[in-house]
């Protein structure tokens, strides 16, 4: 060889060694709601999620990662398109971040029927769970009955016997007032199917008004949420009839929006600001000292989707291309959630604990989410025994 072409390949030798050709960027699709009155669920979700990146200097898992986001903007077919395109263009296998239940519904089975992996910070429709459920197919936040079934818990604890439903008429509205019916065991005096873009809830309050419920479940996610509590409060609803959420109907954002008319209203949640484990201490100070403001639990989900992620890609040395050696490793869940205990149920969905929280007055004259104790402990999904993976 000549001395020319042994430079030569010497050079090529060190380039091939050095890291930034060892290992490319794993890209992760994010697909998410980012505008409308959802727009800051999808908001902390990636704010979160490239928090977490930051605090691994742009890796996880010690792989260095490369995160696009785009909106859905609520659309079930934009959020298709946005899938195709990641797929196909950018060749992204890893996908994430979808919010709404009937976004996932058009994007998910096109992820998995393309050999992706998609693991989900929030929307967890029944149908995926149960017969559905797949291989490649993850759920860190909940699967949206248990969201509910620890508000029907929490309202059977608090000793009511006959309460009046509402949700939006989509899977997970459905899953919501499923969830919620099973554990509460009481009287339902009416139930109501919302529309997904409603903001005047009026003829609902004369509804609930004329049935005398002694609690109302409800659940309305983002602006819904603060369209529906001011309305309930301007109605004289909430001093009459107590209410008892799960934490999509009053998250820190709606607290701020509606203010002291939601004192001592009951939520459930598998997370919350006040948690006392180490995870959740730095989560929250270094959210805050980042974004200027107090997470919401759709961020401490985001979060921890990526700290399952950084622990699967460590466990495969990065790698994503083997699909069946990532989400093996996915399905361990080794890492430390801000919410405490996690693992994932047979059918790739968690099984945690749930709290009753209240809005209270805190020392400073505040109101806050305050945890008040358990609802339901190690509690999985009702779909599970029917996931044969």
């Amino acid at each position: 060889m000549s001395l020319k072409g042994s430079i030569s390949a010497a050079a090529l030798a060190l380039f091939m060694a050095s890291p930034a050709f060892a290992q490319a960027p794993v890209k992760i699709g994010m697909i998410t709601t980012l505008s409308g009155p959802g727009g800051y669920l999808g908001q902390d979700v990636r704010d979160a999620f490239n928090l977490a990146v930051e605090l691994e200097g742009g890796k996880l898992g010690g792989a260095p990662v490369q995160v696009i986001v785009e909106d859905d903007a609520l659309k079930p077919g934009q959020g298709k398109e946005i899938a195709e395109r990641f797929m196909k263009t950018e060749k992204i296998k890893l996908l994430t971040g979808i919010i709404f239940s009937n976004v996932a519904g058009a994007v998910v089975p096109d992820i998995l029927d393309n050999d992706g992996v998609y693991v989900s910070p929030n929307a967890g429709p029944s149908n995926f769970a149960g017969k559905e459920c797949h291989k490649n197919y993850f759920v860190v936040s909940w699967q949206n009955d248990t969201l509910h079934e620890s508000a029907g818990q929490n309202a059977r604890n608090l000793g009511y016997k006959k309460a009046f439903v509402l949700a939006p008429n989509y899977q997970a509205g459905k899953d919501a007032i499923a969830g919620f019916k099973r554990m509460f065991k009481g009287d339902v005096a009416g139930e109501i199917y919302t529309r997904l873009d409603q903001t005047d809830f009026a003829a609902e309050m004369a509804q609930i008004r004329a049935a005398n419920p002694d609690v109302v479940f409800q659940f309305h996610p983002g602006g819904l949420g603060i369209a529906f509590m001011r309305q309930y409060a301007q109605a004289g609803l909430l001093e009459k009839t107590p209410m008892v959420v799960a934490s999509p109907s009053l998250d820190s954002v709606i607290l701020k929006a509606v203010g002291d008319a939601a004192a001592g209203v009951n939520v459930s949640s598998h997370w919350n600001s006040d948690f006392d484990n180490a995870a959740n201490k730095k989560f929250v100070a270094e959210f805050q000292k980042k974004y200027n403001r107090l997470p919401t639990y759709y961020a401490s989900q985001g979060y921890d989707t990526a700290l399952s992620i950084a622990a699967a890609l460590k466990a495969t040395g990065g790698k994503v291309d083997d699909v069946a050696a990532f989400s093996k490793a996915m399905a361990k869940a080794d890492f430390q959630s801000v919410r405490g205990n996690f693992k994932f149920g047979p059918n790739q969905h968690p099984v945690h604990d749930w709290f009753a929280l209240k809005v209270e007055k805190g020392a400073d004259g505040q109101l806050a989410l305050v945890t008040k104790g358990k609802v339901l402990e190690n509690h999985g999904d009702f779909y599970a025994k029917d996931c044969k993976l």
